[in-house]
């Protein structure tokens, strides 16, 4: 299997599969003499751990990290930082059927085809249990870039999206949801109780927005900061669309009332009237909140038997047992946090190497 790395110059592997006896990624590219330690990265790794919640999959990892190479007294080298999980909760027995009948919804039949053969054991490679690398690697890239802020958040469960007049910033890790709405959170909960009643998930939609970081950042052309970041998104598991700023909201709009205007601002820098582009115009940061959304289908793992075939071409059912999450889209918030971080500290370096050190 090819294309297990991300990144240019700061490049990140993966490794591992859902039910093998670990998983882990190698970070190339990372400064040296940045303070690095297992603390570092925990904090990010907890909020996306299976079992916070009734709300989520119940597999109970303690996901904890450790850190293999590429320090030396709690400092990073430059040389490739090795991490690795241990996987202490797999049940590779909750699918036997799947070793013989394709899911629908998975990658199960994609991946048969492709290679003649697959790890049916929580779909191996294609789960979602390989975010928790990226957000291991995601933590080491936000100490690359200490001066940027980047908070994700739910707004959308299941089609009841939040109301924004009711944003509460504070509120987004006082829920299961990572929702700045409380009222919204609370509907939330029956949401997916119903679903769970039902047999059945729901999808998300997760908002990101980094904040802090200076105009310049990304490239025209083929190295767009907002083509690598629509990229970067998409390569997460159940994504299956992307919005930078307005997004497909923009095409609905007439062009006076889309372009961000701007005034002279008392730094000398302008100052933006609207930020409609999310950050970003001609692929380059314009300094603004980088604004990020992508949506998550739901989860193709329920227990409703469905029509399939198996790989002798048989038609059957399926129903997918395990412990699997009612919306996938709820852990993926720090999982497209961690993306945001790998790609704007890869654009920073990128930056750097060619501009230097901006003023």
């Amino acid at each position: 299997m090819s294309v297990n790395s991300f990144g240019r110059l700061l490049r990140v592997t993966t490794w591992g599969e859902s039910h093998g006896p670990a998983i882990g990624a190698v970070v190339d590219g990372c400064p040296p003499g940045i303070a690095l330690a297992e603390d570092d990265i925990q904090p990010w790794l907890d909020k996306r751990r299976p079992g916070a919640s009734r709300f989520t999959s119940q597999r109970r990892e303690a996901d904890a990290v450790r850190i293999l190479s590429g320090t030396f007294e709690g400092r990073t080298t430059g040389t490739p930082i090795s991490l690795v999980i241990d996987n202490s909760d797999a049940r590779p027995k909750d699918y036997d059927a799947v070793a013989a009948a394709y899911r629908p919804g998975h990658a199960d039949y994609a991946y048969d085809a492709k290679y003649g053969l697959r790890d049916w054991r929580g779909g191996g490679r294609s789960s979602a249990r390989e975010t928790a690398m990226r957000v291991a690697a995601g933590a080491i890239a936000r100490l690359i870039i200490p001066g940027v802020a980047i908070r994700g958040y739910v707004v959308e469960l299941g089609g009841d999206a939040i109301d924004r007049a009711a944003f509460d910033n504070a509120a987004i890790d006082a829920n299961p949801f990572f929702c700045p709405d409380p009222a919204a959170a609370a509907r939330w909960e029956e949401r997916i109780d119903a679903a769970r009643k039902d047999a059945s998930s729901l999808g998300a939609i997760v908002e990101c927005v980094a904040t802090g970081m200076p105009a310049g950042w990304g490239a025209p052309v083929y190295g767009k900061l907002d083509a690598d970041l629509a990229g970067a998104m998409v390569s997460i598991n159940a994504a299956k669309g992307v919005e930078i700023g307005d997004g497909f909201t923009a095409a609905r709009l007439g062009g006076a009332e889309n372009a961000d205007a701007m005034r002279s601002g008392s730094d000398g820098a302008p100052a933006f009237l609207s930020n409609h582009a999310g950050g970003i115009a001609g692929g380059i940061a314009t300094g603004q909140p980088v604004v990020v959304r992508v949506a998550f289908k739901p989860t193709s793992s329920i227990p409703t038997p469905l029509p399939t075939i198996g790989r002798d071409g048989g038609e059957t059912e399926i129903a997918t047992k395990g412990r699997h999450d009612p919306c996938v889209g709820i852990r993926g918030v720090p999982v497209v946090e961690a993306m945001m971080a790998l790609v704007l500290a890869d654009h920073y370096l990128l930056d750097r190497a060619q501009c230097g050190e901006r003023t």
